[in-house]
Order: structure tokens, then C-alpha cells, then sequence
């Protein structure tokens, strides 16, 4: 049997991270994967899905060029074209990881793992089977999957997830997406650029809950602006495939008959069939339980990434295997959740760290608010990306930046400023007195902390101090 210091089990943004933090601090480590490098992320979630994007912002601002005084002549739009450039850059940068495991000395099994005990992982490939130990850790990073509901008969052809939708190569004429979250809202924002007529259903009262509402309002104004049909506070009855498309039947009755539907409410974590209830690893709901260092209840087993259930975002998974890694080599290293940034790629962008204006209330925290529209900023009167604004929140006491939500134009791009700036302590007095350079976006970023103490330069009517 051969022995590994530590052996990882997923490939995807957690395990690679992991693995090569583990060698580069000298440890002998296998990763083991059942599919190709990279995991959901750059195969199947973030890296396709802003390669899309891309092409929808180049046909929105090829559209509006005129405005600009740039003559196009006849605008089309080639979706297998899109689609092909998409599987370039994901084969690029999945080329990229496996020559950094390799570079870093990372030995790369190809197979199912399955622990047969907390120090042992069984590999099977085919038909072959390989045993191997870790002396150290073993880590377990397989993420999660598009939830798969039978009542909406999923057959991956007319009723879709993303995992699908990203390999559409004709632009359905008409799509339904169950679902007015993260993913839903995204892929609502690429195919109605890309001229499918697009509905959103959504059971709770509001599209993209986990932000304020003043933030969601904006998308729904756009929404409303490029025909996307958004409707809230309904449930889906049932969906069928019919004669002409996909037929999907409301409770309240309405029923829609489009090309596709596509199911975007929710994920699966991939934690069964892995042995982990044999080494005795305790499940929370199918979530690899673990604690602030990324430990589970077993001794020498972690788990990082979305199997864990905590924050189903890549660079969260990422910072977890270097958490997870550092304890295991003996070194001591806890997850902090207080400023994981997290971006929204829909148009305009949405980006936000920290806590939010409604998570302040709910906390009973005192807070000044300090807002800043875009359409007051000349760099994005000048680019004509006028929608949107930054906000800023401070704790009254102490003017600590607690969190930043921003929507607008290269939103996930300025929410950087503000996660350093929650991660190192600073006060929005810090940010307003840095000097930002004019003009260019991240300004947006210091008026709103001028804001937070009625001192906004560029906003009419500001409250004095």
C-alpha cells in the first residue's frame, strides 16, 4: 500500500488549492478525482458561466454602439461560436491546474475515492482498484451538484439544469427558469441578451434574497427594461414535456409553454457512495459536519467546499483547503466567514461583504449608512453605466466598515476594497481619506464612506455632521 502524507479527494477549487498548499509545504500528497481537474467551477459553474457572459456583454455594448459613434453594420449572434470560445478557456485554464500538480510535485489519481477507514482511500477506476494511505489527512473536497427535483421531470434536453444550459448551441426561442436566485437571475441575464424570451418564477417575494432590496430592485428594473418576465410569490405545480416544448403548470393555475425550462433552485452535496459513514464521519442533511478548522468529528479527517454546506462559493473552498492543510501539517489555522466577498454576475453586476443592511437590523446593530449612486460618478456617466450604487455600512460607535453591498457596473471588480478593508479593521473615516484616483469607479467606494458621515462631495443635499 502505498503511503501519502496527505490524500485529497475532489479536484475541484477546495482539493486542488489543498493539494498543492500540502506539497508546497513539503508534504507528499495524492489527489484523487473521478472526473476532470477543476471540479464544478471551472467545468461546470464559475469559469463557463463569465466566458457567457462575455459574449452576452460584447453583443449588448456591440448593440449599443451606435450610441457611441461606432458604426457595426448588422449585429448577429452565433451561439456555437460562443459556446466553443467558452470550452476554450475552460480547457485552458483546467490545462493550467493539472500542469500545477504536476509542477508541484501533486501525484493525480484518476477514480472514485471511497474511505475505508479515516486513513485509508480505496480508488477505483474500470475495474482497477488501488488502496492508499495517509498518514496525516485525509481531505475531502467533492462539492455539490444542480438539485435534481423528479416532480419537475429533469431530462436534461427540454428541462435543463446549468450544467446543460452551458452547452445549449442554439438560443432556445423561449426559456422558463424555475428559480430567481443567483444562478436563475445569471442565466436570465445571458439568455435574454442573447434574444431568447425569458420568464423567471420564483416562490418567495422577491428575486435574489440573500440581498438587500434596494440592490434587487435594480436587477428587477433592468429585468423589466429587456423583457425578462419576473414572477414572484408562485410555485411551480408541475413540468412536463409537450408537444411544441416544455409545459409548466403554476399552482395558481397560469401555465407557460416554452422551448426550455430550466431548474435552478438549489444544489446537492456530494457526500453519498464516499465510505464516510463507515469511518464514522457525522452527515448533517447529506453536509460533511466540521468545525472552525475545517476538522471533522473524525481525527484526521477535513472536509472543505461545498460538501460542507457553509458558503457554496469557489474562493470559500479554496481558503478552507488552506485552512484545512495547515492543521493537518501541524501548523494552526481557523475559517473566518466576516468578509467573504461574493459577486453576482448579472447585469448590471452585484457584489457585497459583510453584513448587509437587513442582516444589521435583524442583529439589533446600530449602523451608519453611506450610499453613492453611479450615475454621479464621471467615469460611469462616461462608460454610460448609470445604474446601480455603492453602500457602505459602519458601526455607529466605533465607524468600522461591518460590510458593503454594491450593484453596478464591475461591481465584483470594487468589492475587493471593501473586504480588505472589513478584514483589516479600518474605519470608513480610513477609506474617505484615502485619496482614490479620479476618475475611475473605486471613487464610488470612498464618496459613499464620505457619505456614511454626510460629507459626500459629489451628492447633492448630503446630511451634515
Amino acid at each position: 500500500m502505498r503511503e501519502f502524507d496527505v490524500v485529497v479527494v475532489g479536484g475541484g477549487p477546495g482539493g486542488y488549492v489543498a493539494a498543492i498548499r500540502a506539497a508546497q509545504l513539503g508534504a507528499g500528497v495524492a489527489l484523487v478525482e473521478k472526473d476532470r481537474i477543476g471540479g464544478t467551477c471551472l467545468n461546470r459553474g464559475c469559469i463557463p458561466t463569465k466566458a457567457l457572459y462575455y459574449s452576452a456583454k460584447n453583443l449588448l455594448a456591440a448593440r449599443r454602439a451606435a450610441e457611441f459613434g461606432v458604426n457595426v453594420g448588422n449585429i448577429s449572434f452565433d451561439m456555437a461560436k460562443a459556446v466553443e470560445r467558452k470550452d476554450g478557456v475552460v480547457k485552458k485554464l483546467v490545462s493550467g491546474v493539472e500542469q500545477l500538480l504536476k509542477g508541484n510535485g501533486v501525484e493525480v489519481l484518476k477514480g472514485d475515492g471511497f474511505l475505508e477507514s479515516a486513513s485509508t482511500v480505496r480508488v477505483a477506476k474500470d475495474g482497477a482498484v488501488d488502496v492508499i494511505a495517509a498518514k496525516k489527512a485525509v481531505i475531502i473536497a467533492t462539492g455539490s451538484e444542480p438539485l435534481l427535483i423528479p416532480a419537475f421531470s429533469i431530462d436534461g434536453k427540454n428541462v435543463i439544469t446549468s450544467t446543460e444550459a452551458l452547452n445549449l448551441k442554439e438560443v432556445p426561442k423561449s426559456l422558463l427558469i424555475i428559480g430567481g436566485g443567483v444562478m436563475g437571475c445569471e442565466f436570465a441575464t445571458l439568455f435574454s441578451a442573447f434574444g431568447a424570451s425569458v420568464t423567471i418564477v420564483e416562490m418567495l417575494p422577491s428575486i435574489l434574497t440573500t440581498e438587500d432590496k434596494m440592490v434587487s430592485r435594480v436587477i428587477l428594473k433592468r429585468f423589466k427594461e429587456t423583457g425578462v418576465n419576473v414572477l414572484t410569490e408562485v410555485s411551480v405545480e408541475r413540468v412536463e414535456v409537450a408537444e411544441g416544448g416544455v409545459k409548466t403548470t403554476l399552482k395558481d393555475g397560469r401555465a407557460f409553454l416554452t422551448d426550455k425550462a430550466l431548474v435552478s433552485i438549489g444544489r446537492s452535496f456530494n457526500s453519498a457512495g464516499l465510505g464516510l459513514e463507515k469511518a464514522g464521519v457525522n452527515l448533517e442533511k447529506g453536509r460533511v459536519g466540521v468545525n472552525e478548522k475545517m476538522e471533522t468529528n473524525v481525527k484526521g479527517v477535513y472536509a472543505i467546499g461545498d460538501v460542507t454546506g457553509k458558503m457554496l462559493l469557489a474562493h470559500v473552498a479554496s481558503t478552507q483547503g488552506i485552512v484545512a492543510v495547515s492543521n493537518a501539517l501541524g501548523k494552526v489555522a481557523k475559517m473566518d466567514y466576516s468578509a467573504v466577498p461574493a459577486g453576482i454576475f448579472t447585469d448590471p453586476e452585484i457584489a457585497s461583504v459583510g453584513l448587509r443592511e437587513k442582516e444589521a437590523e435583524e442583529k439589533g446593530i446600530a449602523v451608519t449608512i453611506g450610499r453613492f449612486p453611479y450615475a454621479a460618478s464621471g467615469k460611469a456617466l462616461g462608460m454610460d453605466e448609470t445604474d446601480g450604487f455603492v453602500q457602505l455600512i459602519a458601526d455607529k460607535g466605533t465607524d468600522k466598515i461591518l460590510g458593503c453591498s454594491i450593484v453596478g457596473a464591475h461591481a465584483t471588480d470594487l468589492i475587493g476594497e471593501a473586504a480588505f478593508a472589513i478584514r483589516a479593521g479600518a474605519k470608513a473615516k480610513d477609506v474617505a481619506e484615502t485619496i482614490h484616483a479620479h476618475p475611475t469607479l473605486p471613487e464610488l467606494v470612498m464618496e459613499a464612506a464620505e457619505d456614511a458621515h454626510g460629507m459626500a462631495i459629489h451628492k447633492i443635499g448630503r446630511k451634515r455632521a
